[in-house]
């Protein structure tokens, strides 16, 4: 779909889907399920067509998860459908979001977290299954509490191996089993 003809309620509709059918469903992150069903996840669309602007909206963002009470709003999920749609580009903007985390004495107490449609980790190839473990419908950048990684990371057993399950997930899953689970997503 043209960045032109995205709306902000379809943007959250298809990234809380991928959501539920991906991150949960696939249970890439254990963690998720629980802040879901307590109705504790922001989900935030940026207007930004600029880096610069999705800064600022990051920055806003950060402040506001900063302050708000973790009861109410535990993480928040930016979602940037018209800016940094090119992966290289995206990655390149992770160095300036980590600086703005820095800036912002916000390091140590919230982190970022990174998605994208053409994810893909450093020395695998564009169609390789692993990198789906990343891939949205639309760039996001997911803002999570430190905090809230300690308490889970205590709580769940052997949290370190929880990257090499979600690649064997991907493996068992396979490039038809993704398209199955979503038909509609656009293919390469």
């Amino acid at each position: 779909m043209p960045a032109n003809l995205i709306n902000a309620t379809e943007a959250i509709a298809a990234t809380e889907l991928w959501l539920e059918k991906a991150v949960i469903g696939l249970n890439l992150c254990p963690f998720a399920k629980a802040v879901q069903v307590k109705q504790q996840i922001r989900f935030t669309v940026s207007e930004a067509k600029t880096p610069d602007e999705l800064l600022q909206d990051l920055v806003k963002e950060l402040e506001l998860l900063a302050e708000a009470n973790p009861e109410k709003i535990e993480t928040s999920i930016l979602i940037h459908p018209y800016v940094l749609r090119d992966f290289l580009d995206y990655n390149d903007f992770l160095d300036v979001a980590d600086a703005a985390l820095q800036e912002l004495d916000l390091e140590g107490i919230l982190q970022i977290a990174s998605f994208h449609p053409d994810y893909q980790f450093a020395g695998t190839d564009p169609d390789d299954i692993e990198n789906f473990t990343n891939r949205s419908p639309y760039p996001c950048l997911h803002l999570i509490r430190e905090e809230s990684i300690d308490k889970a990371i205590a709580a769940f057993p052997d949290a370190d191996m929880i990257y090499e399950k979600n690649i064997q997930t991907m493996r068992d899953l396979g490039l038809d089993g993704w398209r199955k689970l979503f038909p509609s997503a656009r293919k390469k």
